[in-house]
């Protein structure tokens, strides 16, 4: 389930933004940490690649995801196959409409961690990593984002490094680039990002089409 095990990393990228014009570490974690607070649930478009360093290949997609606080998430991926990921919080459904199977069980707690805390308000970045900026003499890349370098107080199988990349006039992570154990990397590009738009609660519930087969999820390791 190489799409789950992205979102398990992938819940953060969008909920990371910057204190404009912030030019010290500490403004720009104070910064981060302020807009958690205000974070109720989030839109955005966004594309990925996916890169398995044992095989060399990289697998890209796209979608839209929306999350919701607390713990309410929901992947819909357009390329290259189209899939929906769907958490109220306690329950997971992958639906896969190539397979005419929807995968069902309990939300992983990797969701949970420090990947998947902060839409929920359960941590902070000071408190789940240890920060810097990637290149202190040049805190800022091309595009003028500044580019932070995260490293979990915490970290586990799927998410040991987080670089970001935070467009400071915007208050919004722009990219991201998540290391696994294996220096795996997943990169992820958010657009037309939506804050505290009032998403509607059934966008986070499934109910499966009828004649879909109904398998239970293997626990995400």
């Amino acid at each position: 389930m190489p799409r789950l095990a992205g979102i398990a990393l992938a819940l953060v990228l969008a909920l990371l933004p910057a204190s404009l014009g912030a030019q010290s570490l500490e403004d720009v974690v104070v910064g981060v940490e302020g807009a958690y607070a205000r974070i109720a649930d989030l839109r955005a478009d966004f594309t990925q690649q996916a890169f398995n360093k044992s095989l060399g290949q990289t697998i890209k997609a796209e979608g839209t995801v929306y999350l919701k606080r607390p713990g309410k998430m929901r992947w819909e991926y357009r390329a290259p196959s189209p899939q929906q990921i769907v958490s109220d919080g306690r329950s997971l459904w992958v639906y896969t409409p190539e397979l005419n199977q929807v995968n069902v069980g309990e939300a992983p707690r990797a969701l949970a961690g420090p990947a998947g805390s902060f839409l929920a308000g359960l941590g902070k970045v000071s408190e789940e990593f240890t920060v810097r900026f990637l290149n202190p003499a040049n805190k800022a890349d091309e595009a003028g984002n500044l580019v932070l370098d995260l490293t979990p107080r915490r970290p586990t199988p799927v998410l040991t490094r987080l670089i970001l990349s935070v467009d400071p006039r915007e208050f919004l992570a722009r990219k991201a680039v998540l290391y696994d154990q294996f220096d795996n990397t997943v990169t992820m590009v958010f657009t037309r990002t939506m804050v505290n738009a009032g998403l509607q609660d059934r966008l986070f519930t499934f109910t499966p089409p009828k004649g879909v087969a109904v398998v239970p999820l293997e626990p995400l390791r």
